[in-house]
């Protein structure tokens, strides 16, 4: 949940980037994760758009998201090259089992198998 304190001294770009920045350490915000539209997070917030816009510019100049044109944003992989590549491939079998309509327990059960043996 993203939420700006208008009394803050802090900027409104800047408490929302931070925000995110906490989100995609804490594990919050996985990689590969779809970030809502400029437009629709400035209106959820009442921001003005180019606020959000200035907030994921500075995201992407960080590498903590990556923008693809008209698809949108998305959360980057982060840390050394073996843990953005783990964090990818998790992406990919999360929204493989959202596809098959399984159930998270079922998931991590079979993840956790799989990497015992």
């Amino acid at each position: 949940m993203l939420t700006i304190d208008p009394k803050s001294p802090v900027p409104p770009f800047e408490q929302l980037r931070l925000q995110f920045v906490d989100q995609v350490r804490g594990g919050e915000l996985a990689a590969g994760a779809k970030l809502p539209t400029v437009r629709r997070l400035a209106d959820d917030l009442g921001l003005a758009p180019n606020t959000v816009a200035r907030c994921y510019r500075e995201l992407e100049r960080d590498g903590f998201i990556e923008t693809r044109g008209r698809n949108g944003s998305f959360v980057s992989a982060q840390g050394d090259p073996a843990a953005q590549q783990a964090q990818v491939a998790a992406r990919a079998y999360a929204d493989r089992i959202r596809q098959l309509g399984l159930s998270t327990d079922d998931a991590l059960t079979w993840v956790t198998a799989a990497l015992r043996e």
